[in-house]
């Protein structure tokens, strides 16, 4: 699994960084840590490291080093690695997140590997060894004592854990939703997890490229666990069905039937859902939905009233919500309205939590929390109670005989 790693740098990509001195390519991989998705300690780890050699680098004259073979030559070597750690670091960016999450511990491995290649060919440099001066000398002592320490985080050990069991539960589904969604903040769920599975699929190819079998195994097990995830979606999230299905005399009795079961009219039946434990958006990842985050926010009553409807398993306007939050705001606790609803869904869902968890999430932002809430509501497919509809008896004639 190791070897792929070394194909890490693929030709066309190294290709393009040819012709870019090691001062520019130092430039490069610190801003590229700036921007990377995992590994972010390492990144900003070996940015700091190579800041230290660029800064040696700046005051040697890098052009006139090249014009002699005895300075050339290490120099084009540092070169070559400044170019294989900047892919590195890249790949942290662009890469599949639960590939990167699965090949952990090699990554840290060749981080390792980087600063060492990277220190090795320095030191080869003979100008630099030689030089008779202070300020330099100090500066290269210095980056020799910056021995940095790579390693993968405890968080992204235990989701590392969670993508290789072979025997996922559905609480480490709600890990992995959880964190994929995290990953990709802009994207909804669905199209996050739609782009996962392309760069699966474009790492499958590659791996299969290099003929490694071992790592074909371990993405072809991680598009199993996307596919998991895919079909633990809510109804919502699926194509819609044909026409033939829609006039098919028993999809009405079948849609009824499902809608009966979404629908949260007992507590009983959100206890059989198969989605249950925690929250499935974060609270702080409103701005991912725009348009309902500033809809909530000029007009929280809309949302409010929607969520009251679900919680209270009855139909509540955005009037009723609204005069209610009036009310309890002349004795300064509107959030503890707010919060009680919260608590009636979160007990409604079978979420875990408290009165003090609800109370603190919207006393600190009650936009994020009731966006929180609606997006809840939405990914569970749940729809409250529609109000009552009377309507004429369908004609009827009488036939004379």
């Amino acid at each position: 699994m190791a070897s792929s790693w070394e194909h890490l740098g693929e030709l066309g990509t190294i290709g393009q960084l040819v012709g870019a001195d090691a001062v520019r390519l130092i430039g490069m991989i610190v801003q590229a840590a700036n921007t990377a998705r995992m590994h972010k300690n390492n990144c900003r780890q070996f940015a700091q490291h190579l800041k230290l050699i660029g800064n040696l680098l700046e005051q040697l004259r890098i052009s006139e080093l090249k014009k002699y073979p005895e300075t050339r030559e290490p120099l084009e070597q540092l070169e070559e690695a400044l170019r294989r750690s900047y892919v590195l670091v890249n790949s942290c960016q662009d890469r599949s997140y639960l590939y990167l999450l699965a090949m952990g511990w090699n990554i840290v491995y060749q981080f390792r590997k980087a600063q060492t290649e990277i220190d090795r060919y320095l030191r080869l440099v003979p100008l630099i060894t030689l030089v008779n001066n202070a300020r330099i000398r100090e500066r290269l002592e210095d980056i020799e004592k910056d021995q940095r320490e790579y390693t993968l985080d405890e968080e992204d050990r235990k989701v590392q854990d969670v993508i290789l069991n072979r025997d996922p539960s559905q609480k480490d589904a709600l890990v992995l939703k959880k964190t994929l969604s995290c990953s990709y903040p802009n994207l909804p769920f669905d199209k996050a997890l739609r782009k996962e599975s392309e760069k699966l699929q474009l790492e499958l190819q590659r791996s299969q490229t290099n003929l490694d079998v071992g790592q074909c195994e371990v993405i072809q097990h991680l598009i199993g666990v996307a596919e998991t995830v895919a079909s633990s979606l809510p109804e919502k999230d699926s194509p819609p069905n044909s026409k033939q299905e829609q006039h098919h005399p028993g999809y009405a009795r079948a849609k009824e039937h499902s809608d009966r079961k979404r629908c949260p009219s007992t507590v009983a039946s959100s206890k059989e859902s198969p989605q249950q434990g925690e929250w499935h958006s974060d609270l702080l990842d409103c701005c991912s939905e725009p348009y309902l985050c500033i809809r909530t926010f000029f007009f929280p009553c809309g949302t409010l009233s929607k969520i009251a409807c679900v919680a209270k398993r009855r139909p509540v306007s955005s009037a009723e919500v609204c005069n209610d939050l009036m009310a309890y705001s002349l004795v300064l606790s509107c959030c503890c309205y707010t919060c009680c609803i919260r608590r009636n869904l979160r007990q409604l869902l079978n979420i875990e939590g408290g009165f003090f968890d609800d109370f603190l999430s919207h006393l600190m932002c009650c936009c994020c929390a009731l966006v929180q809430e609606w997006r809840e509501v939405e990914e569970r497919g749940i729809q409250g109670p529609e109000k009552t509809k009377t309507g004429p008896p369908p004609f009827q004639c009488m036939e004379s005989t």
